[in-house]
């Protein structure tokens, strides 16, 4: 699956919980062969299949995440800047793949009348990879001038394109199948860790491959060229580590609530439109997508165009994000535990709203390149580690369990659209003359992401703390001790 960029939301799915098992040792979660302890499943997954699907779908995640990096975010934005790309190309790279999540209802519908989650991926993710070859050629005639540049730009866009297309059939149900092979019990923990691992590979990798590129001896075409071979053989490890993760039938899995006189949905539902605190979250989900990336494509677009930083400082300033995220993350989970995930997405989403503003004080000085972008790097990577975590167990919390592929198939859909239409808004923006550029973008995605928290406030979330108390949690007031003694 891919993994975001920090301006994006992803979701990891929870499937339907099991009966309560506080009593059970962690020992025994894993012994326990019944992923789901509801009496209508009838599929049995023993402790070693588990403890080797986990192995491999950790595996996986980790050489897809190399690959990610290169086909996606600063190395593949410097790489059509140097082909001679505009705000709208770097837009257009940045929208398409919100745009295709409109297909993620489909690919639930899809994978529903399968029979194999395995096979159902393999059909996905090879093609999907394989395509990226075709501009390996692409990148040897335009070094030779046999071939411009926008030529180039335009296959880009289109791999792109066709790639994140057949990808958008598989994001929803790789989510039903992580849940399936995840035990309940363990789930949180194992998140937890594998995005750990990520973010390690990203800080580790992005750096090495921005400074790979950059210092190609025959230039950072040929650079980009390498390591994307690097990459696509990395995406081809990541699809043969699903040979050892168990196989499941995604027949098995429809399941409905114990209320066996409904029958379970077939397809996609659309039973959402009935549900008024879904529609809240839903509306502030699509609000906050579109105020995000109506700037967020363009901060890397700023720093390699405008104050022409190298490609290799970029991706280190990104590393320190991704290190920042990384050791947020435990804190943030701990402390969503203890006063809801809701609360805590308004507190940090406050920061995030501000954090675009911030850039406005960046210049091309020696304080802004050694200090101020750094900062505001490791803010970025801190705070959207509480929006990603928060947004996610905000999701599962509130969608009915028997209708939660289809809620975050809707809910994926919708956020696409609203976050395509914000990148491709910003990008037209951004090349007006009078709208001041891209630091009149920064300031208007700051003022629109504060907007956005306005429905959050009036979505309801089980066990979280009202804003009052929180509050008071936050900033208690100590009481005065001079009692009157009553007599």
């Amino acid at each position: 699956m891919v993994q975001p960029q920090q301006d994006e939301i992803s979701v990891e799915a929870n499937s339907l919980p099991p009966v309560p098992i506080q009593e059970i040792s962690e020992d025994r979660a894993l012994t326990e062969t019944v992923l789901f302890p509801t009496p209508k499943l009838s599929f049995k997954i023993s402790k070693l299949e588990i403890r080797q699907s986990l192995k491999a779908l950790t595996y996986e995640s980790v050489f897809a995440a190399v690959l990610y990096s290169i086909i996606g975010g600063a190395l593949l934005s410097n790489f059509l800047l140097e082909l001679g790309a505009g705000p709208a190309e770097i837009g257009l790279l940045a929208a398409i793949p919100q745009m295709v999540n409109l297909l993620q209802p489909l690919g639930a519908y899809l994978v529903n009348r399968s029979t194999s989650f395995r096979w159902y991926f393999l059909c996905i993710f090879i093609p999907s990879r394989l395509l990226w070859l075709i501009l390996l050629p692409a990148i040897v005639l335009v070094t030779s001038s046999h071939i411009t540049g926008h030529q180039v730009i335009q296959l880009t866009l289109a791999i792109l394109l066709v790639t994140n297309i057949i990808e958008a059939f598989g994001r929803a149900p790789w989510l039903g199948w992580s849940a399936v092979l995840v035990p309940g019990r363990l789930r949180g923990r194992y998140f937890g860790f594998r995005n750990s691992i990520l973010g390690l590979t990203n800080l580790i990798c992005v750096p090495l491959l921005g400074l790979a590129v950059s210092a190609w001896p025959g230039g950072t075409l040929q650079g980009y060229g390498t390591v994307l071979v690097i990459g696509i053989v990395l995406g081809l490890i990541s699809v043969a580590c699903q040979f050892w993760m168990a196989d499941i039938n995604p027949q098995l899995l429809k399941v409905g609530d114990l209320d066996t006189s409904q029958p379970h949905p077939q397809g996609i539902d659309f039973s959402f439109f009935k549900d008024a605190n879904f529609l809240r979250f839903v509306l502030y989900l699509s609000l906050w997508c579109f105020a995000v990336n109506i700037s967020a494509p363009f901060f890397n677009l700023y720093m390699l165009d405008n104050l022409d930083i190298d490609i290799s400082v970029v991706t280190i300033y990104h590393g320190l994000g991704t290190g920042a995220n990384m050791l947020m993350l435990l804190l943030w989970g701990k402390l969503a535990d203890r006063i809801g995930n809701r609360p805590l997405l308004l507190l940090v989403g406050v920061l995030v709203a501000v954090t675009p503003l911030l850039w406005l004080g960046v210049g091309s000085d020696q304080i802004s390149f050694w200090i101020w972008l750094p900062l505001l790097h490791i803010l970025a990577g801190a705070t959207w580690a509480a929006i990603d975590l928060c947004t996610n167990n905000l999701m599962m919390g509130i969608a009915p369990l028997r209708y939660q592929s289809s809620y975050f198939a809707i809910a994926g859909a919708i956020a696409g659209i609203t976050g395509a239409m914000g990148i491709t808004i910003g990008g037209f923006l951004a090349t007006l003359p009078g709208a001041a550029g891209l630091l009149g973008l920064f300031v208007l995605s700051g003022l629109l992401r504060m907007a956005a928290l306005v429905p959050l406030v009036f979505v309801q979330e089980q066990r979280s703390m009202p804003l009052g108390q929180l509050m008071r949690f936050l900033f208690p007031i100590k009481q005065s001790t001079n009692l009157v003694k009553v007599e």
